[in-house]
């Protein structure tokens, strides 16, 4: 079977440490979808790690890891981010495989996001700029070049193609790039790529699958960026649910297990777009800064509120969650009251439903307070050490979003995992 791991809000989980505390239990770990633009965050041996692109399993050494079909891939990015990973993990690219059916960026996608972003001026959507739209959007229009084709005799003229299409595309809009700055680092990468263990991902997962191996796929981004699902057209270009994991891999439905849900016990999110529950406020700074919340890719400050239920009950619901993980417990500790938005009030009605355009309608939080906890979570090493109060609050959580929580986060090291009974 096929466990799925992936975010519940608007990325930023701490999905990265999650896979690393539940990869003692996997063979494989398979990134399904998303680009260089997430930043699964990593602490090993008290070093911090922010992988792009490799999956989160590759510090054990019994896991292999799978960049699957679903992901774009940038070949220099993907370089450098194997160059820092090795000293940590000398027998990693023993252990690395990527699906020949990726996609890849080229210099032009990121010159095309680059001069589209600038184009929206006000409208932005926050993108990260690091060409995963383009990208997608030769996908979904068949012109894409995908890591197979690097392979093959003719891929420089194929790349040439491509190219002198994005220049034909780029003549429209003002703001131009020096793509060209970009080209040499990219086909010297290209040629460390056609080192590596380029596999056919789907036959490659079911052989595994077949000899009974256990599988996590890890999701990037967030539920809520989903391209159909999420605040659209404030949404990343792919399915980070865990509707994803079967075209992003290529596996069946039937083959989808358990399905872990992550979400912070407040939120964040990065870029423009709808966000109910943001707080503009001191209490907003005060959880940005209790909660280090910095972009891993970007380095932006997140903006920040308090949950929002009733976006977190629509993605559970979406992706069938059955174990959901809250993480940075512990940043809750000075606060009292905490709150939870339980409804929205849109034209007076009071919904727990998402509308279908957060961007376009009035939405007023509808909150429900909490008593803060009489002391801080992150010493405990158990779940019997947790204050009765948050006991009762993750009790208030799990019949609200009609899941049952398996673990609480309540700090960054490794070992803070509380298993919830």
């Amino acid at each position: 079977m096929i466990d799925v791991l992936l975010g519940l809000q608007w990325g930023d989980e701490g999905k990265g440490k999650i896979v690393d505390f539940l990869a003692s239990k996997y063979d494989i770990i398979a990134r399904f979808q998303g680009g260089p633009n997430a930043g699964h965050t990593l602490y090993v041996n008290g070093t911090k790690v922010v992988l792009h692109t490799i999956p989160s399993g590759v510090f054990h050494t019994h896991c292999l890891n799978l960049i699957g079909n679903g992901v774009v891939i940038d070949p220099v990015t993907l370089q450098k981010e194997i160059d820092k990973v090795l000293p940590l993990q000398p027998d990693m690219l023993q252990r690395l495989y990527v699906s020949s059916k990726a996609h890849l960026i080229l210099p032009t996608h990121r010159a095309l996001d680059a001069a589209s972003e600038a184009a929206k001026g006000q409208d932005k959507i926050g993108s990260t700029l690091k060409g995963i739209g383009p990208a997608y959007m030769d996908k979904t229009g068949r012109n894409g070049l995908r890591v197979g084709d690097i392979l093959s005799k003719n891929f420089k003229q194929k790349y040439d193609k491509l190219t002198q299409k994005h220049l034909e595309m780029l003549r429209q809009y003002e703001h131009q790039v020096d793509w060209r700055q970009w080209e040499d680092a990219f086909f010297e990468s290209v040629e460390y790529i056609r080192s590596l263990q380029i596999v056919n991902g789907e036959y490659w997962l079911d052989m595994h699958l077949k000899d009974g191996k256990e599988v996590l796929a890890e999701g990037a981004q967030g539920s809520m960026l989903d391209i159909d699902f999420g605040t659209y057209p404030f949404v990343t270009s792919s399915n980070t649910i865990a509707a994803g994991v079967c075209s992003g891999l290529g596996v069946a439905p039937s083959r989808i297990g358990d399905v872990y849900g992550i979400t912070k016990a407040y939120c964040t999110r990065v870029g423009g777009g709808p966000f109910p529950t943001e707080l503009l406020d001191e209490t907003g700074e005060e959880l940005r800064k209790a909660g280090s919340e910095f972009g891993a890719t970007t380095g932006r400050p997140r903006r920040c509120g308090w949950i929002d239920l009733v976006a977190l009950r629509y993605t559970v619901m979406l992706s069938g969650v059955t174990k959901l993980i809250v993480t940075k417990a512990d940043v809750l500790d000075e606060f009292n009251p905490i709150k939870a938005a339980t409804a929205y009030l849109i034209d007076g009605k009071e919904t727990k439903e998402l509308p279908f355009d957060l961007c376009t309608e009035d939405i007023t939080p509808v909150y429900q307070e909490f008593d803060g906890w009489d002391k801080p979570i992150g010493s405990c090493v158990n779940y019997d050490e947790l204050p009765h109060v948050f006991k009762d609050y993750c009790r208030f959580l799990e019949q609200y979003l009609e899941t049952k929580i398996s673990y609480v986060s309540n700090g960054t090291g490794r070992d803070q995992l509380l298993a919830i009974p």
